[in-house]
């Protein structure tokens, strides 16, 4: 019946049925029998362990007997934790029952659980998560009354302490669900009162690393956690560090004054004493917890509330110390004692404020985290720092701000909750006064979030039309003490308030022109700039009113742009929004302008006479001697001022041409809607009619192409006009085109700009700006951008042209494609400013598809571990999103940035991250398996061993399925010549070793004989390579002795020979051509060392000893045929066989022989010799050159003759020209050398 979860839904029938249970179990004594079936249901059915808990523990409650629970207790700690791991399912059910039997049964659980510690070391994680669970419930429940038996207090009191310091232990747990419950739990016993002050700050402090977790779920309970640990906090609502140092640097001067003077050593003892203090309340505390005194040491949820509200105006300080001020100077023990413990306890609270405080900085980071998880409980726990005025609090709020561009609406409402519980009060000159305070001294990117949140809330009608009065009254100075900075920041809100209400600014419009543009702006020169911003926001009422009855706002315009009213750092600032109020008032902006660019340029070159010159209607242009009036001679504030006002009106005049274009369109567009709606207003027949007109006019307007026609006719005039700003017309030249050959001139004049830098950055701007307007003049000055944006002296101009280069390739993607590579490289700029906006720019410009993604996307994975933790962030979160772009370009880029980032000089702990992130970006299993092949291809060709490391370990990272690993065994050939290397094998073997945990028995065994065919390769390859690398070493030897002694040839030939036999060389490692290197290379040495012996001449015994060693040499060493046929002038016989480099022989000191060359033709290495004998005989001494450094004649072994033939004509030469002056004992060691090796050479 426990089976059909129908019946348990009967209350009646379940308690029935626990009643059966429960009599059968301990009144009849079926208690084994009870239990097994129990447990058996309870692995079996998910919805039966709290019906079960309570079926136990309602037999204990009514029988009085806890047998029943014991027994399961007992069996479920009997099972072995393997089997858990094995039945997950199972193991979640128990693990709710121990729960659940925790809960209603606390003490007989505590004094059985250490049946169940063995399960803390299983691997179920399941089973380790309910432990905690268990623990949790005991500590709150199990340990609260006290029977008055001391010694069972004290059993309780280890107890108790065992479980708290499990819990503390299990914060490290390897899974990350584990972790989560155990902070989790901590959660809990902090709102059931039952974590001592002891153990506040351990708990806190762990919570605090745990916001650093790699999962996220962690990572949410440790922001729960913390947030739960400042609610139940018993040191008071205000947490400042300041305030609590000070507080208990007061009581420590009073502790030591109340110390009796007879004391010798009094500050020492008050020491020891107040650190005795602190380990009794850290580690004691748990006596209050079983005296039932819990709860005093924390305050009550409802007083905390109370002091959550209060916040501001209690002090967690004057909490503590109230009550403890005593004027009596008279130190009575009680006293003395209790500023002791008040001193602990104000250490404690610094502490814990410093804890908290110390979060701020992993907070900004979780704010950018791309867990919505991180980011809504990042929220939720700085609101709660806020209000209980944690250091940092305030301005880690301002970080969320541009949150509320996320695309994800969970987060969005985070922040706009935030938003509205922080700064939108019920009283209106509040609200006012909050949101001034964020606007003033915010950044431009919190000005950009504050316009779209305030904008939504004044939509919503969050932000009352009170608020908007009060505004008001601050801007216009009604409001006492209001200074020129709140005013501005006033006035900054309603232009905010105004993009989403435009008549939010109808009724002060002369305010606007009075206050922005008067007196107060020189106190706050962004008066005026905010002001210009007032103005754009206008509603085309508004405008209309302005221009018909207020013209003077464009005098106070004019006079913003041409006085010297405002300083050198505002007026750009200024006059950039002047000249945009300009386009969106004037009805004639470009005459307008005109006019003040004729007054700059004569203010700035002191010229009348060239104001006919640039005159609007273009007539003459600037003749050359003009364009040379450039000179140091001009004011550098003059001429920045200047170039700037050029620039940016160039910038507005095209986009005022592109919103005319658009402004055409969309009334061509009404018009044709308001003819369709027109036509909809007739009657029915008219509209039959009328429509079948409509429709034939339509298909005859589509076959003519009429409106395409017109269409394509708009935008050449768009385009004509676009042309004209610079290039003019065909012999004609405007203002702006006038100009801009002056600023080209000043921008490559760099002895003048690094002499004024601050005209280096106007000019750069200027240039830049002129360059988005026009295509030609950018195609022209691009090699300029790049020189200037890779070599000026100052980061701010870089920055600047890194930027430009951003919008140019938006605007002109083909003249900037050839450019890709520069534009990458900025990612390795020296300055950390240019760095992040070379990433920022090439983020957006990938991530909207205006640039390809090349090769050089390994320059931005190079920035995954830059110096700067804010460029890193950057770039893994533009991998992050362009791993979601179609199929993970990833997964392409992947192999070729490997290959690229092996060859940087960069250390293998940055190359392992970089790869490893990179890696984990690509999550499919058919990727996974294409990157292995293509990986294990990437060997073949490679003879680096650094790169077989790199691709190794590539290879250790990807996750292998059964398919990716057998694919993986296939490729074996490609990477079996780099098995060699210690570190390869150990990635492969790491690869086997991660198959076997997860493999099925029949796979288990492929991996395991995979992993054997490993270690056998590179057995043999170590072996070969330290064979071979002895093998030289005794060559390099035998030639070094060569020169100072006789050696004994038929010794060294055996040695050698010995030593390649012995070492396992066989013909397919080395080639038969090698075998015989040692002989032939010799003779070759010898022929070309006697050739040249007319003309060797050593002074002295020098000589005589060196021809006595040479010829020992030749007569022992080398090939006696070669040398007594090159004796004798006759040609050799044709060698089929491959000739390996010339080693020429060591002299004594270790140098090579001053052997000079022929001055004949030179055989270079690699020459292949005639095939016929008759032109091999022309290599002789007068045409082979022998150079100082190892010059070698490699000779090509014919295909068509086989070893046997090479073998039979060695051996005949050798035996017939032994040289007659050796003696017969000698000549028979010869022959015997010469027949061993040719056996050996017949075996392989």
């Amino acid at each position: 019946m426990f089976e059909k979860p129908s019946l348990l839904k009967n209350k009646e029938t379940k308690d029935a049925l626990c009643k059966i249970v429960g009599a059968c179990a301990t009144k009849y004594h079926y208690t084994m029998q009870s239990s097994a079936s129990i447990l058996h249901l309870i692995h079996k059915y998910d919805f039966l362990p709290q019906h079960m808990a309570d079926a136990v523990a309602q037999a204990e409650t009514k029988y009085n007997d806890g047998s029943l629970a014991v027994s399961l207790i007992r069996e479920i700690g009997r099972m072995s934790p393997k089997d858990y791991a094995r039945d997950a399912s199972g193991a979640e059910n128990v693990g709710r029952f121990l729960v659940e039997l925790a809960d209603k049964m606390p003490k007989l659980m505590s004094t059985n659980v250490g049946i169940l510690m063995p399960h803390f070391g299983g691997e179920s994680y399941k089973i380790r998560s309910s432990l905690v669970g268990v623990f949790g419930k005991l500590i709150a429940k199990a340990f609260k009354d006290n029977d008055g038996n001391s010694s069972n207090s004290t059993h309780r009191l280890r107890s108790k302490q065992a479980m708290l310091d499990i819990l503390l232990e299990r914060c490290r747990d390897v899974s990350a669900y584990t972790r989560s419950r155990v902070l989790q739990t901590w959660a809990e016993l902090c709102e059931e009162h039952s974590v001592s002050i002891g153990l506040w700050n351990q708990v806190s402090e762990i919570a605090a690393g745990r916001l650093e977790d790699k999962a996220a779920m962690v990572r949410k309970s440790a922001l729960n956690l913390l947030s739960t640990l400042l609610q139940y906090n018993p040191f008071g609502p205000q947490l400042r560090t300041a305030t609590f140092e000070a507080t208990l640097e007061k009581y420590k001067q009073k502790l030591t004054g109340m110390t009796p003077p007879s004391t010798s050593h009094g500050n020492e003892e008050n020491d020891v004493v107040v650190k005795t203090e602190i380990s009794e309340i850290e580690e004691g505390g748990i006596n209050n917890d079983l005296n039932g005194n819990a709860a005093e040491e924390h305050p009550s949820p409802d007083k905390n509330e109370e002091a959550e509200k209060n916040c501001v105006e209690d002090s967690g300080p004057s909490q503590i110390e109230n009550g403890f001020d005593n004027d009596d100077n008279t130190p009575d023990v009680g006293s003395l004692e209790q500023t002791r413990a008040l001193v602990a306890s104000l250490e404690a609270g610094v502490r814990f404020a410093k804890c908290m405080s110390s979060t701020m900085p992993v907070l900004v980071q979780l704010l950018a985290s791309p867990a919505a998880t991180d980011v809504e409980h990042g929220i939720q726990f700085l609101m709660r720092c806020r209000q209980f005025l944690v250091d940092g609090a305030e301005s880690c709020l301002r970080k969320m701000l541009p949150l509320v561009f996320s695309q994800e609406r969970a987060i969005y409402e985070a922040v706009e909750g935030a938003f509205i519980t922080i700064y939108i009060k019920k009283n209106s000159m509040e609200t006012a006064s909050n949101l001034i305070n964020i606007t003033i001294d915010a950044s431009v990117g919190d000005l950009a979030a504050l316009e779209y949140i305030i904008g939504v809330l004044v939509s919503k009608g969050d932000i009352s039309s009170g608020t908007i009065s009060a505004l008001w009254d601050f801007f216009t100075f009604n409001v006492n003490g209001v200074s020129a900075e709140l005013s501005r920041g006033a006035l900054s809100v309603l232009c905010m308030a105004a993009k989403s209400s435009p008549k939010v600014l109808s009724s002060h419009l002369l305010n606007i022109i009075d206050i922005g543009f008067g007196r107060w702006a020189k106190e706050d020169p962004l008066l005026a700039r905010t002001a210009c911003i007032a103005l754009q926001r206008l509603s085309e009422e508004d405008r209309g009113s302005l221009i018909t009855r207020h013209s003077r706002v464009f005098n106070s315009l004019k006079s913003l742009l041409v006085g010297q009213g405002l300083t050198e750092q505002s007026w750009y600032s200024a006059a950039e929004q002047a000249i945009n109020a300009i386009y969106t008032l004037h009805p004639k902006p470009e005459i307008f302008l005109a006019d003040i660019i004729k007054r700059f340029y004569v203010s700035t070159f002191g010229q009348n006479e060239t104001l006919e010159q640039v005159a609007p209607d273009g007539q003459n242009q600037l003749d050359e001697a003009s364009l040379h009036q450039c000179s140091l001679s001009v004011g550098v504030t003059k001429l920045s001022r200047f170039v700037f006002i050029v620039s940016h009106v160039a910038l507005k005049h095209l986009v005022y041409i592109e919103s005319s274009v658009r402004k055409v369109r969309k009334q061509k567009a009404d018009k044709q809607r308001a003819a369709a709606e027109s036509q909809a207003s007739e009657t029915d027949a008219d509209l039959s009619q009328s429509s079948e007109k409509a429709t034939q006019e339509c298909n005859i307007n589509a076959e003519l192409g009429v409106s395409a026609s017109e269409d394509a006719r708009l935008d050449s005039l768009a385009e004509k006009a676009e042309r004209e700003i610079i290039t003019g017309r065909q012999n004609q030249k405007f203002v702006i085109g006038i100009c801009a050959p002056i600023i080209a001139k000043i921008c490559k004049d760099f002895a003048m700009l690094q002499k004024f830098p601050r005209l280096q950055a106007s000019a750069m701007l200027a240039l830049c700006k002129l360059m988005v307007v026009d295509p030609d003049f950018c195609d022209a000055n691009l090699q300029l951008l790049f020189t200037v944006a890779q070599n000026a002296v100052s980061e701010t101009v870089r920055s600047n042209c890194v930027i430009a280069l951003g919008d140019l390739a938006v605007r002109f993607p083909n003249h900037l494609e050839p450019w890709t590579e520069h534009m990458y490289a900025r990612l390795s700029d020296p300055s950390q400013s240019v760095r992040k906006n070379a990433v920022l720019v090439l983020s957006h410009l990938i991530l909207n598809d205006m640039m390809k993604v090349k090769g050089y996307i390994s320059e931005m994975a190079l920035r995954l571990e830059d110096e700067d933790p804010r460029i890193s962030n950057l770039v893994k979160l533009f991998f992050h999103e362009l791993s979601k772009k179609g199929n993970n370009p990833i997964y392409n880029l992947l192999p070729d940035i490997l290959s690229r980032i092996s060859c940087q000089n960069i250390s293998e702990e940055t190359f392992c991250n970089i790869m490893q992130f990179l890696i984990d970006s690509i999550k499919k299993d058919k990727q996974m398996e294409g990157l292995i092949e293509k990986l294990c291809h990437r060997f073949s060709g490679i003879t680096d061993k650094k790169h077989w490391v790199d691709i190794a370990y590539c290879l250790s990272q990807l996750t292998y399925t059964e398919k990716g690993f057998k694919k993986l065994a296939d490729l074996f050939k490609n990477y079996e010549h780099a098995l060699a290397e210690d570190a390869v094998i150990d990635y492969f073997k790491s690869i086997s070793n991660k198959a076997k945990k997860f493999a099925k028995p029949e796979v288990k065994s492929f991996v395991e004989d995979f992993e054997a065919k490993l270690v056998k390769c590179h057995e043999e390859r170590k072996e070969l390579e330290i064979t071979a690398q002895n093998a030289m070493s005794h060559q390099q030897k035998l030639s070094g002795q060569a020169g100072t002694e006789k050696p004994n040839p038929d010794e060294t030939s055996f040695e050698t020979k010995i030593a390649f036999q012995d070492d396992g060389f066989n013909e397919e490692d080395i080639g038969s051509s090698k075998i015989t290197s040692e002989e032939s290379t010799r003779s070759d040495a010898a022929e070309d060392i006697d050739s040249h012996e007319s003309i060797i001449s050593e002074p002295g015994d020098a000589a005589a000893s060196r021809s006595t060693n040479d010829e020992s040499y030749l007569e022992s060493n080398i090939c006696p045929s070669a040398t007594k046929s090159c004796r004798k002038g006759k040609p050799r016989k044709k060698q089929s066989r491959r000739t390996p480099k010339l080693e020429e022989p060591l002299t004594e000191e270790g140098e090579l022989p001053d052997i000079q060359p022929a001055e004949t033709n030179v055989v270079q290495p690699g020459t292949e010799l005639p095939d016929d004998n008759s032109s091999i005989s022309s290599f002789s001494h007068d045409n082979i050159g022998l150079s100082r450094r190892k010059k070698a004649v490699q000779l090509k072994l014919p295909a068509e003759e086989s070893v046997s033939s090479v073998i039979d004509e060695e051996k005949e030469n050798n035996i017939k020209q032994i040289p007659h002056t050796r003696s017969s004992h000698k000549a028979r060691q010869q022959k015997e050398t010469v027949t061993s090796q040719t056996r050996t050479l017949r075996k392989r």
